[in-house]
C-alpha cells in the first residue's frame, strides 16, 4: 500500500538531458532543479518519470531561447514539441531570450513509468537555435483533478488548405489559460468553463478599441464549457464551445480521453470542432488556476507579467504602433505611455428611452490640470458598459509616471443614440500601473474604495487624488 506522502506524486527517475540532471523527487514529490537544453538540429531530449497513480500530469519550467525576441521579425520564437511515450501532446512557443515560467498539461497517464520527449520543432524562427528549460518539473496536481481532466486541446491556426500551418509561432499564440466553475442545475453537478489569453487577434476588434474597452491588446476568450457530475465525469450533451461569430455550439468533435480537441479557426481566435488535416501545432495549457474573485479577466495577465510584454512586442513588430505616440489621437501609441487601470462598476435601471451609459476614466496631470486624457478618446462606444470589474487604459504623454497624476475621474457617457437615464455607480479602482522599459508591469500604486454614482445631471466625479469622494 502506498504511503500518504507519495499519493498523487510523479517521481522523476532519470533523464537524458543536456546540462545538469534532474534530481529524484523527494517525499513531497517535488523534483530538484534541472535544465534541459534542446538544440536546432540536435537530438531530442527525454525525461523519465513514474506516476504514482492514474491521472493528469503537468510539466513546468522556466523557458528561454537565446537570440529570440517576439518584437523582432525573423526572431519571433522557438518552438518545442513535447510528447509523452511517443505521443505528441503539446507544443511550447518560447517568445523570449529571458526565462519565463510556463506550465503545460501532459494529458492523462497511467500509474507507472513514462517518458517525456522534447525536440526542437519546425516553425521556429530563423534566429532561434536553442531552448533552455530550467527548473523542469513534472507533477500531478491533487487539487480538483476534474479541471485538468477536461481542459481543451487547442490546435494551432493553420488557415488550411492554403495558410501557414505554423502561424501561431509568429502571431496570436495562446499564452495562458484558466478555468471557472459554477453550480449546474442538477444538484451535485457543476459547470467548468475554460478561457485563454492570446497575444493578439489578427481580426475582430481593432487595437485602439481593445485598449480603450478592454485595457489590453491581447485577446481573451472563453473556449470550452462542460457540465460534470459529482465524480468529475462529463455529462453527455453538455459540452459546448465558442464558435465563429462568438456563437455557442454543441461540441461534436473528437476527445482524447476527456480532453476535447478544438482548433483556432478564425482570425479572432474562435474555435471549430473540425480540425484541419495534420496540423503541426497544438496547445494543452495548464488551466488549473482560476480568476481571482471580484477581478476582471485581465487579472489573469497581471499574475503573468510576461504576457504584457509579448502583447506590446507583437504590436510593435506588426507596425500597429503610432510613432511618435500622441495621446490626442485614437491610434495606439507606445504601450509604455498608458496607465493600465481596473475599476468596478454597476449600472442601475433605465428611466427613459435611449442607450445605456458606459463609464470611462479620465486623468488630469499636475503639469496641466485643465487637460483631460480619456480612456475612451471621446468615442462613445469605447467606454465600459459591462457590469463588475473592468479594465481600460488611458494614454498619456511620454514619460508620465504615477507621481505626475493629479486626479483620476469617472466619466459617464451613453454608448449610442439617446440616454436611458440609468445611473452608473463606481465602487473601486483595483489597480493602476505603467509598463517599464521592457514592457513589464510596474507595481500597482493606485487604488481606491468607495461609492460614486454618476447620473445625467452629474456625469463625472473624482475617484483618486485631491477632491476624491
Amino acid at each position: 500500500m502506498r504511503s500518504r506522502a507519495r499519493r498523487g506524486v510523479l517521481v522523476l527517475t532519470g533523464a537524458a538531458l543536456a546540462g545538469s540532471p534532474l534530481a529524484l523527487a523527494g517525499p513531497a514529490g517535488a523534483s530538484g532543479p534541472g535544465t534541459i537544453v534542446v538544440d536546432r538540429g540536435g537530438p531530442a531530449r527525454s525525461l523519465a518519470f513514474t506516476a504514482a497513480r492514474d491521472g493528469e500530469a503537468v510539466i513546468s519550467f522556466a523557458a528561454s531561447a537565446p537570440g529570440v525576441s517576439w518584437g523582432r521579425a525573423g526572431a519571433e520564437s522557438a518552438v518545442v514539441s513535447i510528447a509523452v511515450d511517443g505521443r505528441h501532446v503539446t507544443d511550447l512557443v518560447v517568445p523570449s531570450s529571458e526565462p519565463v515560467a510556463r506550465s503545460l498539461g501532459l494529458g492523462r497517464v497511467r500509474e507507472g513509468g513514462h517518458r517525456v520527449t522534447l525536440r526542437f520543432a519546425e516553425g521556429s524562427a530563423p534566429a532561434a537555435e536553442r531552448v533552455r528549460l530550467a527548473r523542469t518539473r513534472v507533477r500531478m496536481p491533487a487539487a480538483d483533478p476534474a479541471v485538468l481532466r477536461h481542459a481543451p486541446i487547442v490546435v494551432g491556426r493553420t488557415g488550411w488548405p492554403f495558410g501557414d500551418p505554423y502561424q501561431n509561432a509568429t502571431t496570436d499564440p495562446p499564452l495562458t489559460a484558466w478555468h471557472e466553475t459554477r453550480p449546474a442545475a442538477t444538484p451535485g453537478h457543476r459547470v467548468i468553463e475554460y478561457s485563454m489569453v492570446w497575444s493578439n487577434e489578427d481580426g475582430g476588434t481593432d487595437a485602439p478599441a481593445l485598449m480603450a474597452r478592454w485595457g489590453r491588446t491581447t485577446d481573451i476568450e472563453w473556449v470550452y464549457r462542460v457540465e460534470v457530475d459529482g465524480s468529475g465525469r462529463r455529462v453527455d450533451g453538455t459540452a459546448v464551445y465558442q464558435a465563429p461569430l462568438h456563437l455557442t455550439f454543441r461540441f461534436t468533435g473528437r476527445f482524447e480521453g476527456d480532453h476535447p480537441v478544438l482548433q483556432t479557426c478564425t482570425q479572432n481566435n474562435n474555435m471549430c470542432d473540425v480540425v484541419s488535416p495534420d496540423p503541426p501545432l497544438r496547445f494543452l495549457l495548464d488551466a488549473s488556476r482560476t480568476r481571482p474573485a471580484g477581478r476582471a479577466r485581465e487579472a489573469v495577465m497581471d499574475r503573468e507579467p510576461w504576457t504584457y510584454r509579448v502583447a506590446a512586442q507583437e504590436m510593435v513588430r506588426e507596425g500597429k504602433i503610432e510613432r511618435p505616440s500622441d495621446p490626442s489621437t485614437r491610434k495606439v501609441g507606445d504601450q509604455r505611455t498608458y496607465l493600465f487601470a481596473e475599476f468596478a462598476k454597476t449600472t442601475g435601471a433605465a428611466t427613459a428611452w435611449g442607450s445605456a451609459p458606459g463609464v470611462a476614466l479620465g486623468v488630469r496631470l499636475k503639469s496641466d490640470p485643465a487637460a483631460l486624457y480619456r480612456s475612451d478618446h471621446d468615442q462613445p462606444d469605447w467606454s465600459a458598459e459591462r457590469y463588475g470589474a473592468v479594465a481600460t487604459t488611458v494614454e498619456l504623454p511620454e514619460g508620465t509616471r504615477v507621481s505626475d497624476i493629479a486626479s483620476i475621474e469617472a466619466l459617464r457617457r451613453p454608448t449610442g443614440i439617446g440616454d436611458n437615464g440609468a445611473p452608473a455607480t463606481v465602487t473601486s479602482i483595483n489597480r493602476g500601473f505603467f509598463l517599464d522599459e521592457s514592457y513589464l508591469p510596474r507595481p500597482s500604486s493606485i487604488g481606491w474604495r468607495g461609492s460614486v454614482t454618476l447620473t445625467r445631471e452629474s456625469p463625472s466625479a473624482v475617484l483618486w487624488g485631491p477632491g476624491a469622494a
